[in-house]
């Protein structure tokens, strides 16, 4: 599924979704960026700060608070790591 179809049916989703709110929007708009530039490849993996940037969130713990909620809101599949070198794995539902 391309990336427009995904963003369309995640704008309809959260239509009266009263929890999300502009970060949230600008950080799953960053990870459909980043999966373009990575020929879209669906888990995404990324560093917390090459998701910011794009983003444009500063804080980490914004961006981690935002990317759980999406993963518990049932937007995306956030799988974190604890080890600075490595990336996090972002799976998008395709279906």
């Amino acid at each position: 599924m391309d990336n427009l179809k995904i963003l369309t049916r995640f704008f309809k989703a959260i239509e009266d979704d009263f929890r999300i709110g502009t970060t949230h929007i600008a950080i799953f708009a960053a990870l459909l960026q980043f999966r373009a530039s990575k020929d879209y490849i669906n888990p995404v993996l990324a560093y917390s700060i090459e998701i910011q940037s794009i983003a444009k969130v500063m804080s980490p713990k914004t961006y981690h608070r935002c990317m759980r909620d999406l993963d518990n809101y049932g937007y995306l599949v956030y799988v974190p790591t604890k080890n600075k070198n490595k990336r996090s794995s972002i799976y998008f539902h395709l279906e």
